[in-house]
């Protein structure tokens, strides 16, 4: 009889880098696998799906407007508990730092059902920063049986905390996977958006890729780094791709700030390969996502951190990342220095991942088995 695994997740990050280990599960065959999406994000979960052609078994779609923290956590805990107590798997996948993530751990730790945790052991010890994922990756280490760590730091942090050494596992990050297996597919990839990039974007111009979502910075943080936007959206050799997240609390100050601005180009949500394709053509990329962290150096793109503490300290050790919260004065003096001077934005690139070697979803699936095997 084959062991059942269940993976969970939620919101777009998630998917993209739970889908090489979906693909890997399937390719396999050796496992019963089915997938469930609380849907916590609906739109932009869904163009992931499809792109990675991923039909999930189940779909809690619990997707709402400033829907409070409490109150989803209260539905996801409630539809996980009934789809773990009707599937009964061996293991329960769970990734990062999200409120999908740590609520699906304790819906499976109180029915007795070993946690799986990908991206397992980041950590930047300020209970607020980022919030809530801070404390969500915290809780979820606690409850899970296996960790999967995508650095050697991630694992000490591990460690240092209490974890047996024995349940930990340095695999990389499955989002290398997924953006190496998504440039290549873009070789010979027909998509409308990135047409309509093509016919929007000025290819004598640099361009900077901005996205921003953190609840940490709506509000004034928000209107810090729409401010930076504008000002550098006055130089002559630039323009601005800034996909717009489509919560309330960025969407509307956004485009209340930039919305005519010359040079600022506002999009809805890219797609994955649109995204992944504005990546590959930007020259400098301004974030506050954490997978856009790790997927952006291993382009050889310079990114600018719109936060003042990350828990993917490898990037900015190495040189490739720099944090600069949302200080406008920063924002700016930190892009125009890259703009301007060539030998500090070469510094700067690398094609050379701390990330891994996109082979995380292989390195996982055995340590898999050789768990439930054991």
């Amino acid at each position: 009889m084959k062991r059942k695994i269940l993976i969970v997740f939620g919101t777009r990050p998630e998917a993209i880098k739970m889908a090489p280990l979906v693909k890997a599960m399937e390719a396999d065959g050796s496992l019963e696998l089915r997938v469930c999406v609380t849907a916590q994000h609906r739109q932009l979960l869904d163009m992931v799906l499809g792109f990675f052609d991923i039909k999930p078994d189940y779909d809690l779609n619990l997707m709402k407007v400033n829907q409070r923290l409490a109150e989803l956590s209260a539905a996801i805990l409630r539809g996980m508990d009934q789809i773990i107590h009707s599937f009964k798997p061996d293991m329960v996948f769970v990734h990062g730092d999200t409120t999908t993530s740590t609520l699906t751990a304790l819906a499976a730790f109180y029915q007795q059902v070993p946690v799986a945790h990908v991206e397992a052991g980041l950590r930047t010890y300020q209970r607020y920063a980022p919030f809530p994922e801070e404390i969500n990756r915290q809780l979820t280490g606690r409850m899970a049986s296996l960790h999967f760590s995508p650095t050697m730091a991630a694992k000490a942090n591990l460690i240092r905390e209490g974890v047996e050494e024995t349940g930990i596992h340095v695999t990389g990050n499955t989002v290398i996977d997924a953006l190496y297996w998504t440039k290549n597919k873009l070789q010979n990839y027909t998509d409308l958006e990135i047409d309509a990039l093509k016919e929007l974007l000025d290819p004598t111009k640099k361009l900077l890729l901005v996205t921003t979502h953190r609840r940490e910075s709506f509000g004034k943080g928000i209107g810090t780094i729409c401010k930076a936007l504008e000002l550098l959206a006055s130089r002559d050799d630039v323009e601005i791709l800034f996909p717009v997240h489509p919560n309330p609390n960025v969407r509307d100050l956004v485009n209340a700030r930039l919305g005519n601005t010359k040079a600022v180009h506002l999009t809805e949500p890219l797609g994955y390969p649109a995204f992944a394709w504005a990546m590959i053509q930007s020259y400098l990329v301004i974030t506050d996502s954490g997978g856009i962290q790790e997927e952006a150096p291993s382009l050889g793109k310079p990114v600018l951190v719109l936060r003042e503490v990350s828990e993917r300290p490898e990037a900015i050790a190495a040189g490739f990342a720099k944090l600069v919260g949302t200080n406008t004065q920063k924002i700016v003096a930190e892009a125009t220095v890259l703009l301007d001077e060539a030998s500090r934005f070469s510094a700067m690139t690398s094609n050379q991942s701390p990330y891994g070697d996109g082979q995380s979803a292989a390195k996982i699936l055995i340590e898999v088995k050789r768990f439930l095997d054991s």
